[in-house]
């Protein structure tokens, strides 16, 4: 269904000519970290688009963080607080561009990690993406670790026992996009695993644990980018080149003429499971 956006949102193509409150639609919190968020926006928004439920965007601002990047009056028009969110049935931490620089260096650090401790009190699930996903993860106690080369592309993982968000196709497998500088560190996957703290949902040969979650699925840590479409991260890479960056590859299994989004299914079928998990 669509999604419930105010009647002036400029994702005016994906409303669903409802008005936030007039269904019990599924209140899902965003955290919107990434630069230009209102760009970021629709990439989110369209695998709502396309789910079995009303969902209402809930749009949340960090009250420590300077979002220089993007536009100031979307941001006051369309951003709240988390404390002015009101009731939420699940919350989205996305990624951001700050996944080389230790937690504790991060400006807007001590509110955020404050802000998932109470989501685990008060949300069904809590879903980090990316960076979000690393910080998840250091939520569960499983700390970041620096890439000497950024991952970068699409990757098949295996999906792992005991998951109820992830595809898995005849062979087992998923897909989805990466694009990051740091992960997490799978001894300290495997040792939390091990003591009953954590459940790994996804593994890959190439890029490690990248889907993990509490046994109660109340914190997710994906640290790919299922949102992304292909030419997100043909424009990631030439953005990289611009900078100058020799530490990032051109994105594996991505046709950078003819980008396609070839994880599409896998994503679609994430996203509808976690709204799913929401209402359960």
């Amino acid at each position: 269904m669509p999604v419930l956006l105010p009647s002036d949102h400029p994702a005016r193509d994906l409303h669903s000519g409802v008005e936030p409150g007039a269904v019990r639609a599924l209140r899902v919190g965003i955290i919107n970290i990434m630069p230009q968020l209102e760009a970021y926006e629709p990439m989110l928004l369209r695998w709502f688009a396309d789910a079995e439920d009303f969902v209402e965007p809930v749009f949340i601002r960090l009250e420590t963080h300077g979002y220089t990047s993007s536009d100031a009056d979307h941001l006051r028009r369309f951003y709240r607080s988390y404390q002015q969110a009101g009731s939420l049935d699940g919350l989205i931490l996305t990624g951001a561009p700050v996944e080389e620089l230790p937690f504790e260096q991060v400006h807007y650090w001590d509110e955020l990690s404050l802000i998932i401790r109470r989501a685990v009190r008060e949300v069904r699930s809590t879903l980090g993406l990316c960076w979000g996903g690393m910080a998840i993860a250091a939520q569960l106690g499983v700390p970041k670790v620096l890439l000497r080369n950024k991952l970068f592309g699409a990757f098949h993982y295996e999906v792992l026992e005991g998951n109820r968000v992830l595809p898995r196709d005849t062979n087992g497998t998923g897909s989805s996009a990466q694009s990051r500088h740091a992960g997490v560190d799978d001894n300290a996957v495997e040792l939390a695993t091990a003591a009953g703290q954590l459940l790994p949902l996804a593994w890959s040969s190439e890029a490690g644990y990248t889907v993990l979650a509490s046994p109660d699925y109340r914190l997710l840590a994906h640290l790919g980018h299922p949102e992304y479409e292909a030419a997100r991260l043909v424009f990631e890479y030439q953005r990289d080149l611009r900078a100058g960056r020799a530490d990032v590859p051109p994105p594996r299994e991505v046709d950078l003429a003819a980008p396609q989004t070839t994880w599409r299914q896998d994503s679609d079928h994430f996203f509808g499971n976690w709204l799913r998990l929401l209402r359960s």
